[in-house]
């Protein structure tokens, strides 16, 4: 029997793992998943803020627990994903967005900072994908994976933004997703990336100061920065089973930004 729209987003029963998820983009991604009916693992380096996050989705109606881990960390990444089996069972959903930035023109970029950009951003990602793929989600014939990336995956910046660690790594991301969802289509297991844009969080504070949230606004074509919805809607579709049938695919959440820049 087909099913209604409300049927196919409806995350009733599912279990979702969200890396970065105390603040910003990831407790909004948290939030999705939640608000839809998944239970929610959030994880992030600091206890205090999980813990802050954690209860803020409960008292929401939201089914929320927390591990604190360095998503940088081999160790730290399979405590994560065994701790998470451990208390969870299995997971439905994997949602990969602890990620860092650094700010250096690439003449003088510091090698050590290439790799912290890259260790968290992208070997991060395949480490935990990896692990939870292998360890619940192949077995079950079933997974939905998401990937944050950015719109810096899909050109250069602004002059003044040197960012070439961090476009690098998103990059990266966008190939991995592509690879990875070719990889495990037939295991059920869908693979998709975000690419937001501009968003007011701790991690683009320094660049909206430095820049001009008005200034950056003014570059979209609907004229502001993202809110504290605008993720919502494609992390459902790409979790739930109304998107099913999509996979290997990003999407720009970012107002039009990459539009107008030829993205």
């Amino acid at each position: 029997m087909t099913r209604t729209l409300q049927q196919l987003f409806d995350l009733t029963g599912r279990t979702a793992l969200v890396t970065g998820g105390s603040r910003g983009l990831g407790l909004q991604l948290a939030q999705a998943l939640g608000e839809a009916g998944a239970r929610v693992m959030l994880s992030a380096r600091k206890a205090g803020e999980l813990e802050a996050a954690s209860s803020l989705l409960k008292a929401a109606g939201i089914k929320a627990d927390w591990i604190a881990a360095d998503c940088a960390q081999e160790c730290e990444i399979h405590a994560l994903a065994n701790e998470t089996l451990r208390r969870f069972g299995h997971v439905d959903i994997l949602v990969n967005n602890a990620g860092v930035a650094w700010s250096a023109p690439a003449e003088d970029h510091p090698v050590e900072a290439w790799d912290k950009v890259m260790n968290l951003n992208v070997r991060g990602y395949f480490l935990l994908s990896q692990h939870i793929a292998k360890h619940s989600m192949i077995a079950r014939n079933h997974g939905r994976i998401i990937n944050v990336a950015s719109i810096a995956a899909l050109g250069g910046n602004p002059r003044g933004m040197n960012t070439i660690a961090y476009n690098t790594s998103k990059g990266a991301v966008l190939n991995f997703t592509r690879a990875l969802a070719c990889e495990w289509g037939v295991y059920n297991i869908t693979v998709n990336a975000i690419c937001p844009g501009f968003f007011p969080s701790r991690m683009t504070m320094g660049t909206l100061q430095a820049m001009g949230e008005e200034r950056l606004a003014s570059h979209a074509p609907l004229g502001r920065l993202g809110d504290d919805e605008d993720l919502k809607g494609l992390c459902a579709l790409y979790a739930s089973d109304a998107g099913k049938h999509i996979t290997g695919q990003w999407l720009a959440v970012d107002g039009g930004v990459s539009v107008v820049a030829g993205g």
